[in-house]
């Protein structure tokens, strides 16, 4: 094992731990994002199905 390899090794450990955050903290805001979405179209559903459901009683 050559003095080359004390720089290499843990130089190659760090990059892989810079990708691995920024590719996680990507991962993790999208998960945020579609989660957001979801709830919001579940929303817009629910307010749609009580519409529908007070204008069905007014009409009886």
């Amino acid at each position: 094992m050559t003095s080359s390899h004390i720089l290499f090794i843990p130089g190659i450990l760090m990059v892989g731990m810079f990708l691995g955050f920024i590719l996680g903290t990507r991962a993790a805001r999208n998960q945020f994002d579609l989660e957001r979405r979801r709830e919001e179209e579940r929303e817009v559903a629910r307010a749609a199905r009580a519409a529908k459901k007070a204008a069905q009683q007014s009409s009886s």
